[in-house]
């Protein structure tokens, strides 16, 4: 039977917990069946917190024993934890439990996978392996004994003690339980070392399988990085002796922060230039930067309650953009993290799963880990850092690491030390935080020969829950341009704060000052994507082609190709006369311009995704034909390669990069954009090209990149069986391998493939990795997965049921991909909307995969 009646958790009935933890002690005797967990809790009263009972968090635990200062006692146990009559002072609570790590498949908690000891305990996992109290605003220093014949045994600090068979951890910094970690078995370490800009030296480690140490480098070159970064730009240093992170196969997540002792997918640790793309370094590097940045933004300052995840995920996220951005190319970074907001984001904020950057309630905090929280979450905080100015910035976030370290805060806590900073009011700014949906940012213009009037006006549609909305504070970052394509005013960012906001310029002074002949100036709107809106602007295909000429802001130049794309894409998805000639002399002055970055370029050429060219035909009142809009994309690439088909070779030819591989950024933007013309040529030299390269490549950037041009013009059989006969024993490879038959599938027969793929003896569904490999690449084929037959749906909705009892976090998040059913014609809704009840209606249903699908039925 399903969950019995799930508890709605509410932020307005926050309490602290009555009782202060001084210290954690754990003993941990590992074995796969029967490990036993010993605890030693010093509690006492919180003076902060009103009188409430002892209540201990804890799930499919076995009590041993329970004992208070000595004296056992006898608790009262329920299927949520334990609740026990305690003194009214300082005590020590001891237990011990038992668990099985070995049955553990849903991954949370201390699991064991491949022989491997791990932890996942974000959000609520510590309540998997002893009685505490799971929640983020408990912090307490921890010291742990870990006791096995496992080579290798691990946990949060500075290692104490070792001998045969037992080491000792001690962790000085008090974290909350979230932070715990633990891991042992048989694992090598590749090791560096790090000294701190106040001189303390750092033993560096990534730990991994036998056999993959070959593949370590660049996950410690990337952590180097970090750590320096994080000094020069944030004055954050690292507080340990040692820095551990481990590689583990089967993780639900990318990786996961625990003090000192950073866990990690090993998709996100192992590379090496036979095994991992140019995407998957850059990826690696982005995440190591990622869950470092966290010791700061997270653990030494970390979240009051789980309303509070964005200040940690949002604010980290944000940082690590910044970090790719001066590793690599701003510009693009910038132009990836708003094609990130528009395909995933922009979609959840449109539909039933629509939430606030800081949510008011859940049910299950798992299915909270949304692209709102984190993503969207940095975007606030970037236009926070766009609104004060980089110097009140890094005041602001001084002033908030000084006041709360060692701390579990909240929203208004940073807001605060930014007010205080500036002395701004921040507080309609924080309706960023409690409103959910994208805004709606519309703008008329007028000119009278002498100032140009801009009226803005900012709607933010329903969302669940939240019928009516506020104005909200949006950065609007602009710039003008004269008709001549030279620039009047530059970036300057104005506020709009009113639901009606009228701006006025003197076009006249500014052409006068510039030496220009009166014109009207021409505006560039939205520069650098400065607020996560959807901007509203009637432009001609004569606006877009200008804008793409002309304007020095690279997003907006970009934008303005991809709406030329978009016009041209949707035109012909519906079946209404256009001329794409705009389009064409757009993409080819962008592949002539010597000055522009190769990665830019390779953007300009991709076509919008159909995903998202199907949400902007339902924003404009068309019901997408998934089945059209594949067909449509198809047409044009084609279109495109015969057009440009001189110009795309020479490009192709002068973005080679032989010698040596190097992941860093002028090599993989070449590249990327010589595989992104490659991609086009296929489709009219009939795949010679990508044979040849697929038949030469030394490294998988290019071998991957080959293949998919192949498969996508309905090529590449030899090669893929080539392909599998290489790399079977690379587990990492073959998620590849497997992923790409499926996104690369014809529409009719995705579903086919995918199955076909799951009788693969390779196919380890319970391997969360492989499993996204397969069934969450189905979702990511746009038109195979909402083909007419609904063959998909059926195929994706039984294995969601499948994994759902052995891992239910992983299911949940893979049946958003039912999220936009509304946005179909009658016959698909009817077919989708049967499906999810068919998953909410079975048996036995995890809580976590029943609230979200409930969520987007919203019966």
């Amino acid at each position: 039977m399903k969950d019995a009646a799930p508890q709605t958790i509410h932020l307005k009935d926050y309490a602290p917990f009555p009782w202060i933890v001084d210290r954690v002690d754990l003993t941990f005797r590992l074995s796969p069946t029967t490990t036993r967990v010993l605890a030693r809790v010093a509690y006492r009263p919180n003076p902060e917190a009103g009188d409430g009972p002892f209540f201990l968090h804890g799930e499919d635990l076995r009590l041993i024993s329970a004992a208070i200062d000595g004296t056992p006692v006898a608790p009262r146990i329920t299927p949520e934890g334990l609740t026990c009559d305690v003194p009214d002072r300082a005590f020590l609570w001891e237990a011990e439990v038992e668990i099985a790590p070995e049955s553990n498949t849903a991954l949370e908690g201390l699991y064991m996978s491949g022989g491997i000891y791990s932890t996942q305990c974000e959000a609520e996992g510590f309540r998997k392996i002893t009685y505490y109290p799971d929640r983020p605003d408990v912090m307490a220093p921890f010291r742990v004994r870990i006791e096995s014949a496992a080579p290798v045994l691990l946990s949060n600090g500075n290692q104490t003690g070792r001998g045969d068979g037992w080491a000792e951890w001690d962790d000085p910094w008090p974290k909350p339980a979230y932070l715990f970690a633990l891991v042992a078995g048989d694992l090598v370490a590749v090791r560096d070392r790090f000294v701190t800009r106040a001189g303390r030296e750092v033993d560096l480690a990534i730990w991994v399988r036998p056999g993959d140490e070959g593949k370590c480098d660049w996950a410690l070159t990337s952590l180097k990085a970090s750590m320096t970064w994080d000094e020069e730009t944030y004055g954050r240093e690292y507080d340990l002796d040692i820095f551990n992170i481990v590689a583990v196969d089967d993780f639900n997540a990318g990786a996961m922060e625990n003090k000192g002792l950073n866990i990690f997918n090993s998709a996100l640790v192992l590379a090496s230039p036979e095994t991992a793309t140019d995407r998957d370094y850059e990826r690696i590097e982005a995440v190591i930067a990622h869950e470092y940045f966290h010791n700061w933004t997270g653990n030494r300052v970390t979240c009051r309650d789980w309303f509070q995840l964005c200040l940690k995920e949002g604010l980290t996220v944000f940082r690590d953009q910044q970090f790719t951005s001066d590793m690599r190319s701003a510009p693009v970074k910038r132009i990836e993290d708003a094609l990130m907001m528009r395909s995933r984001q922009f979609r959840e904020d449109g539909g039933p799963l629509a939430h606030p950057v800081r949510p008011e309630e859940f049910v299950e905090i798992n299915n909270f880990y949304t692209t709102t929280v984190y993503d969207k979450g940095a975007e606030v905080v970037s236009m926070l850092k766009r609104l004060i100015g980089d110097n009140a910035w890094r005041a602001g976030c001084d002033l908030y690491f000084e006041r709360h370290d060692g701390q579990a805060v909240t929203i208004e806590d940073w807001l605060r030390a930014f007010a205080d900073v500036t002395g701004r009011d921040l507080s309609q700014f924080q309706r960023w935080y409690s409103q959910a949906g994208t805004p709606r940012l519309s703008v008329t213009e007028a000119w009278d020969g002498e100032t140009l009037r801009l009226t803005f006006v900012q709607v933010t549609p329903p969302t669940p829950g939240q019928p009516d909305k506020g104005p909200q504070v949006i950065p609007l970052t602009m710039g003008l341009l004269h008709p001549d394509g030279s620039e009047l005013m530059p970036s300057t960012t104005i506020e709009v704060t009113e639901a009606t906001q009228t701006v006025d310029f003197d076009g006249a002074a500014l052409c006068a000052k510039q030496g220009k002949p009166v014109a009207r100036p021409v505006p560039s709107l939205l520069r650098d994507f400065s607020a996560p809106v959807i901007l509203d602007r009637p432009l001609t295909t004569e606006d877009r082609a200008f804008l793409l000429a002309h304007d020095t802001d690279p997003f907006n130049r970009w934008e303005a190709g991809r709406g030329l794309a978009r016009e041209v894409l949707m035109a012909r998805a519906t079946g209404t006369d256009f001329d794409d000639a705009a389009y064409l002399d757009g993409l080819r002055a962008v592949l002539s311009d010597p000055a522009l970055d190769p990665a830019f370029k390779a953007l300009v050429l991709a076509l919008p995704s159909e995903d998202d060219l199907a949400q902007s035909l339902f924003d404009a009142g068309t019901t997408p034909d998934p089945a059209a809009i594949h067909d449509a994309a198809e047409i044009q690439r084609r279109r495109t390669a015969e057009a440009l088909g001189d110009l795309l070779a020479e490009t192709h030819a002068a973005n080679a990069t032989p010698g040596r591989y190097c992941p860093d950024a002028d090599q993989a933007g070449r590249r990327g954009l010589a595989n992104a013309t490659l991609s086009l040529l296929s489709r009219t030299d009939d795949g010679a090209r990508a044979a040849a390269q697929f038949a030469e490549a030394d490294n998988m950037t290019q071998s991957l990149a080959a293949l998919s041009a192949l498969l996508n013009i309905g090529r590449g059989a030899e090669e893929l069986s080539t392909f599998e006969a290489r790399w079977s024993g690379d587990r990492l490879v073959m998620d590849k391998w497997f992923a790409l038959q499926v996104m690369c599938a014809a529409p009719d027969k995705a579903a086919d493939v995918a199955r076909g793929l799951t009788e693969h003896p390779a196919f380890t569904w319970k391997t969360p990795n492989r499993f996204r490999a397969v069934i969450g690449s189905l979702a990511g084929n746009a038109a195979g997965f909402h083909h007419a037959s609904g063959a998909a749906y059926t195929l994706f909705a039984d294995w969601v049921l499948k994994l759902d009892p052995i891992n239910p976090q992983t299911a949940a998040r893979m049946s958003t991909a039912f999220e936009t059913w509304r946005r179909y014609d009658p016959a698909r809704q009817e077919r989708i909307r049967d499906t999810i009840r068919r998953i909410r209606d079975t048996p036995g249903l995890s809580r976590d995969t029943g609230e979200m699908v409930e969520r987007m039925l919203g019966d």
